[in-house]
């Protein structure tokens, strides 16, 4: 049997790395009995936005619930660049789910070099979230701080929405993050704003583990 490596060679096209292809074969397997259990799937887009805290804290209980289900799951987390905090170490523990950093941290800047390269690497996460969403292997794709990249100007809200039009029959996308613009609340069938009533950073209280990493 060919390699993938060489499959991809004949091709004209680069091989795709480990974590892609295994996500991907793993993925053609779950399609099968997805399409099984709920053959009437629909394709849902979800919006969790506001200055509350919670919203990336919801999306990844959705998460927890579709790959109880047998959900490939994609998560890809925008702005965001750390890779040890808790859910990450959690999402690789469970079976079906890719977890992809494509951040530069906080966007200090709105011009020159870092703005660049902060724009650069929520293009590239753009572009991953999209080819996920495309992937009828795939069940839902979360977009983590994809609002929050928008509203910074890091991304086009027009090239989020192109991104969720291309989506696989039955995808769930789930979109989070503060200033969520008009044009993506408006094609989302499930709008959540979280808002803030109190928070322990007005106390005073520094980010603890376990409750913001």
């Amino acid at each position: 049997m060919l390699s993938y490596e060489v499959l991809a060679w004949i091709r004209g096209t680069p091989p795709p790395d480990k974590e892609t292809l295994i996500f991907t074969i793993n993925g053609a397997l779950f399609q099968v009995f997805r399409n099984a259990m709920d053959p009437h799937r629909t394709n849902r887009v979800i919006l969790l936005t506001g200055d509350g805290k919670g919203k990336t804290s919801s999306a990844l209980g959705m998460v927890l619930r579709a790959a109880g289900h047998g959900l490939r799951v994609s998560v890809v987390q925008f702005i965001k660049q750390r890779t040890d905090t808790g859910e990450a170490r959690a999402l690789r523990l469970l079976p079906g789910v890719e977890h992809r950093v494509c951040g530069q941290g906080f966007v200090r800047e709105r011009a020159g070099a870092a703005f660049e390269a902060h724009a650069q690497a929520a293009r590239a996460g753009l572009a991953l979230a999209a080819e996920r969403l495309r992937d009828p292997a795939c069940g839902m794709v979360v977009l983590d701080e994809v609002c929050g990249a928008v509203s910074l100007g890091l991304l086009d809200a027009r090239a989020v929405a192109e991104a969720l039009a291309g989506a696989a029959p039955g995808m769930i996308a789930v979109l989070t993050g503060r200033d969520a613009p008009p044009e993506l609340a408006t094609l989302a069938d499930t709008v959540s704003v979280v808002s803030c009533v109190k928070h322990a950073y007005e106390q005073g209280r520094p980010p603890q583990r376990g409750v913001e990493w």
